[in-house]
C-alpha cells in the first residue's frame, strides 16, 4: 500500500504530531510525507519528500496574524499549480492533517482524502464553542484542508471519530519533575511585549521560547531561549507550568504531565477560541488579553492546580483503524 501523509507546516502541533505518527505509519505502509508552510521552526527526524508553501498565516507580534505579511507571502498562482501537479492518483490512499494542497488535489481529481486533524474535533457537534460566532472561522475550518472522511484529536472524547492527544514518545516516557520555573511559548507576541508583562512578576523565573530571536539571553528573571524540540521538552518536563497559545498540542502534554496551565488564544483564530472554551470547561485558566495580565498570572502561579489526564497511548490502533477501514482492497497486500 502507498500512502501519502500531508502535515500543516503553519505551526510546531502538526509537525511535532508527525514525529509519533510517520515513524509508525511508515512501519505499515510505503509512506511519503509532503509538508506546506512556512511558519514552523522544529526539525523533523524524517525525509520530506513534497515540500510547498500551501497558505500560510504568518504570526505577527502583537498577539495575533500579521495580515499584511500573510497577504504578502500568499500566492495563489503557485498554490494551485502546486495542486495541479501533485500526484495524489499515485497513492492508494491520502491523509491530511489540515494540510490544503493535498487536500485541494484530491477534491480536484475526486480522489478520497482522510482528514486526521485536531480542527475536526473543534469542527465536532459537541465540541465546546466559545460565547460568540464567528461565521468566517467556521467557513475556513471547513473548507481550508476539505476531506471526504474526517477524524480528529480532541481534548475530549466526541465520540468514535474523534481521538486522544498524540502525545510524543520524548514526553509520554519522561519522568517530570518541578525546577520551580514557567515555560512560556506565546509565538504571537514579541520578546518586548512578553518581557513587560513577565517582569512585574519578579519572583518567577520563566523560561521563554522565543519565535522572534535567535540568541539565547536573560533579561532579569527571563531566560529567552530559541525555539528547539529537545530544549522545549526538557523545559516542560522540569516546569510548575506552562502558559502558552490556546494551541492544542502544547496544551494536552502539559495536561499529560501534570503541569498547571494558562492558555491565551490568537487573535481572529476561531480554533483558538474554540479550544480556549474546552480548556474552560476543564478547570484551565484562560486570558483574554496579555498586556494585562500580570495580576491574573501572578494569582495562577500561586494557586492554581494541575489538570492532569493520561491520554491513552492510541496512536498505532488509529492508524491501523484508518488503513483498515479506508484501503482499497487490491492496496492491501496479501499475507503469506
Amino acid at each position: 500500500m502507498k500512502v501519502l501523509y500531508a502535515i500543516q507546516g503553519t505551526g510546531n502541533g502538526h509537525l511535532a504530531r508527525a514525529t509519533e505518527i510517520v515513524p509508525l505509519l511508515k512501519t505499515m505502509a510505503h509512506t511519503d510525507i509532503l509538508v506546506s508552510g512556512t511558519q514552523a521552526d522544529l526539525e523533523v527526524p524524517f525525509r520530506i519528500d513534497y515540500r510547498y508553501t500551501g497558505i500560510s498565516f504568518i504570526i505577527g507580534q502583537h498577539g495575533g496574524v500579521a495580515l499584511l505579511k500573510t497577504a504578502e507571502s500568499l500566492s495563489l498562482r503557485r498554490f494551485f499549480a502546486d495542486v495541479i501537479t501533485l500526484p495524489v492518483h499515485e497513492y492508494d490512499m491520502v491523509i491530511s492533517d489540515f494540510e490544503p494542497v493535498s487536500a485541494w488535489a484530491c477534491r480536484l481529481r475526486r480522489k478520497t482524502c482522510i482528514g486526521l486533524s485536531h480542527q475536526h474535533a473543534v469542527l465536532h457537534p459537541s465540541s465546546p464553542q466559545p460565547e460568540f460566532s464567528d461565521a468566517i472561522g467556521k467557513f475556513i475550518l471547513k473548507n481550508y484542508a476539505p476531506s471526504t472522511f474526517r477524524y480528529g484529536f480532541g481534548f475530549k472524547p466526541h465520540g468514535d471519530q474523534i481521538f486522544p492527544p498524540v502525545i510524543r514518545p520524548e514526553v509520554r516516557n519522561v519522568r517530570p519533575a518541578n525546577h520551580n520555573h514557567y515555560t512560556v511559548y506565546l509565538p504571537a507576541y514579541s520578546d518586548r511585549q512578553i518581557g513587560m508583562v513577565l517582569k512585574r512578576i519578579p519572583d518567577i523565573k520563566w523560561e521563554v521560547f522565543s519565535k522572534h530571536s535567535e540568541t539565547e539571553y536573560r533579561d532579569t528573571n527571563i531566560h529567552f531561549r530559541r525555539v528547539s524540540m529537545e530544549a522545549y521538552t526538557e523545559s516542560l518536563r522540569t516546569c510548575s507550568g506552562l502558559l502558552c497559545n490556546a494551541g492544542f498540542e502544547g496544551p494536552s502534554e502539559a495536561i499529560f504531565l501534570g503541569k498547571k496551565l494558562c492558555v491565551i488564544p490568537m487573535k481572529g483564530q476561531y480554533e483558538q477560541y474554540c479550544n480556549a472554551a474546552c480548556l474552560k470547561s476543564m478547570g484551565v485558566m484562560v486570558l483574554e488579553h496579555f498586556g494585562d495580565a500580570a495580576p491574573k498570572l501572578a494569582a495562577w502561579v500561586q494557586t492554581a492546580v494541575p489538570l492532569q489526564i493520561t491520554f491513552p497511548d492510541q496512536t498505532r490502533q488509529i492508524l491501523e483503524t484508518l488503513l483498515t477501514r479506508h484501503a482499497k482492497p487490491e492496496a492491501i497486500p496479501a499475507v503469506k
